[in-house]
């Protein structure tokens, strides 16, 4: 006697719902990756503002840093505006290697004067720690030439020397930046990714 072979089965509504959460919890995870919210010394700092992008720095294929800007409009406000950038390393570099690292780009912008570079290196060394992959450096800028520094959410200290300000973001935001592709990632011109980039920057 032939025996009847069982009927195929679709899913049940068990296994449908637990998929539809599956995805919900994916969809949020990656809502929560790709729109952070502001750390909350920058809330404390800045009040209203929003992180307007992100990218990925690649020094000739190695992963440096990811970066995170946040603005309190768009990104048109972004030279003169008060601002937030956050960078999460990926490698170690020493506190004096990032301040020259530094100072070149700015050298290489033409920002600042031989003396005004001079100092500004001079109180990054002191200021600027050691870090290794996963450390998180945040530059803060409220007004006028003043950068808070947080270091893991660590308050630092502040560099307050004329016209810092501008020449320290100006590594990243200026349009002759060695790294074009994350500028415009972080300012939400295209969508993040990764930034291949020669440049030396910290």
């Amino acid at each position: 006697m032939w025996k009847k072979s069982p009927s195929h089965r679709g899913p049940s509504s068990l296994t449908i719902a637990a998929l539809i959460a599956a995805l919900i919890a994916t969809s949020a995870a990656f809502a929560t990756t790709h729109s952070p919210a502001a750390p909350p010394d920058v809330i404390e700092a800045l009040g209203e503002i929003r992180n307007v992008g992100s990218g990925r720095l690649r020094w000739f294929g190695l992963h440096v840093y990811d970066a995170r800007l946040w603005l309190p409009g768009p990104p048109a406000v972004a030279p003169k505006a008060p601002k937030a950038l956050e960078l999460t390393y990926a490698r170690r570099f020493s506190g004096p290697d990032i301040a020259t690292r530094s100072i070149g780009e700015i050298t290489r912008l033409g920002r600042g004067s031989d003396e005004q570079r001079v100092s500004w290196e001079r109180a990054m060394r002191r200021l600027f720690p050691d870090v290794v992959a996963g450390d998180r450096l945040l530059g803060i800028h409220r007004r006028g030439d003043s950068v808070a520094f947080l270091h893991n959410g660590r308050a630092i200290g502040e560099i307050d020397l004329p016209g810092f300000a501008d020449a320290f973001f100006a590594i990243w935001l200026d349009p002759k930046t060695t790294a074009p592709e994350l500028r415009a990632q972080l300012l939400g011109l295209t969508g993040s990714g990764d930034a291949a980039t020669d440049s030396r920057s910290p």
